[in-house]
């Protein structure tokens, strides 16, 4: 039930990148240890299986702690997560409260809410899974998540352009990956067909076999996130804390089905982006990875 692995000899490789969002900089060398990878991030079938041998349940599915959030109104303290909610139209891109809705009932289960399902999408990544539910499936399954290095050491597929296939995001006109389509936020014409996730490996390989590692959903690292790359920072231990810390954010990694080039252009290995421990949302999901 567990996702194969492939195994990766490590290396070094130039990390991050100076063309694109401050965040991505320095450009670095970086050297990582042979790992394995699995092939495709964990699917709803395969943290489904996790929840029915260990009775887990999710933080979206546990009212948050009180002494989390001082001063928030009980009333809002009720177990849901973040969903992806269109706008009628053109708005300014700068809030993203306007397309992200906090709602009561959300869960990897039910991503949109309790009148959604995952029925008919087994094969399709898991969302609405915080960092310590990705850290503790991970525990489950004898695995590890990645440090942000070995995510993208394993994207780049050993490449050195600004996507693994090269330095355009279509070559001859072909879709590479599950990335919004149309304009963001209003409309989406679908990447091959698909608004939302798509099913694992619905996208070609990289040149290591693996899919989804760009689009389709972001992924969870180790990586504490900062403004910019701390070289030299020691690696985080994995798999997470217990209890998420909304005040820590950990480095997300490979861009989703909602990335546009006008407002997220980071379906790309060198991208990153900050996203709070115990935040569970409908565009994030995770893989694991194993050490020799």
């Amino acid at each position: 039930m567990l996702t194969e692995l492939v195994e990766l000899d490590g290396g070094s490789f130039r990390m991050g990148s100076t063309k694109f969002y401050p965040e991505e900089a320095p450009a670095h060398t970086v050297t990582v240890a042979a790992f394995a990878v699995e092939r495709h991030p964990v699917t709803n079938a395969q943290f489904g299986a996790f929840v029915a041998d260990t009775g887990y349940r999710t933080v979206a599915e546990v009212p948050p702690d009180p002494a989390l959030f001082p001063g928030a109104d009980p009333q809002d303290l009720v177990p849901g997560a973040l969903v992806f909610r269109p706008t009628d139209g053109p708005v300014d891109l700068r809030d993203w409260r306007q397309w992200w809705a906090w709602t009561p009932g959300a869960n990897w289960r039910h991503p949109f809410g309790p009148d959604s399902s995952v029925e008919g999408m087994s094969e399709h990544p898991v969302v609405q899974v915080c960092y310590t539910d990705a850290a503790a499936y991970a525990r489950w399954a004898g695995r590890r998540l990645p440090s942000e290095a070995e995510w993208e050491f394993a994207a780049r597929g050993g490449s050195t352009t600004t996507y693994p296939w090269g330095e355009e995001a279509t070559p001859g006109g072909q879709l590479m990956a599950n990335t919004w389509q149309g304009r963001f936020p209003y409309r989406n014409d679908g990447a091959l067909g698909w608004r939302g996730t798509s099913p694992v490996g619905s996208f070609p390989p990289n040149s290591y076999g693996l899919v989804d590692m760009i689009g389709n959903v972001w992924e969870w690292t180790t990586t504490r996130f900062t403004g910019h790359h701390a070289i030299g920072r020691p690696v985080e231990a994995c798999c997470g804390p217990a209890v998420p810390d909304p005040q820590l954010s950990q480095a997300l990694k490979g861009g989703s089905h909602l990335c546009a080039p006008e407002y997220c252009h980071r379906y790309r290995p060198a991208a990153r982006s900050p996203q709070s421990q115990d935040s569970a949302t409908t565009h994030i999901g995770f893989r694991c990875v194993v050490s020799p």
